[in-house]
């Protein structure tokens, strides 16, 4: 049987939660076929972290590197679905059996993320990455940590230090995934952020395949 690819990302559209604080999302036409123009187009009007995207070591690191220097073998290649029970944080002691190993993707599944995405207005109580957990992940040598809401970090606690943990050791950071329809288990993964030179994060396709 063929393995088809899922896809993990958030669609984008006018009006979808976003961080508190950044602007609104907002797609809008301003051609129009129907209208008499020769076609369509649309113009976007988005943070760069909105949705399924990808943080860059120079969103929280003042001489971080930007989007186009992290190595993009990092967001290609097999990945770990992990679902986690806790309904406050992602704990060490949940993570220590699956024995997580250095190199490894993994994407956290947790309680309610697709509830979440359904709603237009921001939800604080997301389940997150404590700074203990990313500093277990670092030490670990993860080279990549997804999550299913718009941050690894909490929202009002360790949104700072955890992406900084993270960022300092090398490890890609994929925010905003859509894991409801997925089984924890082991998958091949795609992730591709937009090409933004300088950039601290990037709007980026997510897609997963179950491997053999």
């Amino acid at each position: 049987m063929r393995r088809r690819w899922i896809d993990v990302t958030v669609p984008v559209r006018s009006g979808m939660v976003h961080w508190p604080g950044d602007p609104p999302v907002e797609i809008r036409r301003i051609s129009s076929i129907e209208e008499g123009a020769r076609s369509n187009v649309s113009r976007l009007s988005m943070s760069a972290h909105t949705g399924t995207h990808v943080d860059a070591p120079l969103h929280f690191l003042r001489e971080g590197s930007p989007l186009e220097k992290m190595p993009l073998e990092g967001l290609i290649g097999p990945a770990r679905v992990i679902e986690v029970r806790h309904a406050k944080w992602i704990t060490v002691e949940e993570l220590a059996p699956y024995r997580i190993r250095r190199g490894e993707r993994v994407l956290f599944k947790t309680r309610g993320a697709d509830r979440r995405w359904e709603k237009d207005q921001f939800d604080p109580e997301y389940v997150y990455i404590p700074a203990e957990t990313a500093r277990f992940l670092a030490e670990r040598g993860v080279r990549l940590v997804g999550v299913d809401y718009l941050s690894v970090g909490g929202y009002r606690k360790d949104s700072l230090e955890t992406h900084q943990i993270l960022l300092r050791a090398g490890v890609w950071i994929v925010e905003g995934l859509k894991l409801g329809g997925v089984k924890a288990g082991r998958y091949e993964m795609i992730c591709l952020p937009l090409h933004i030179l300088g950039g601290d994060g990037a709007p980026a396709r997510v897609v997963l395949r179950v491997r053999q």
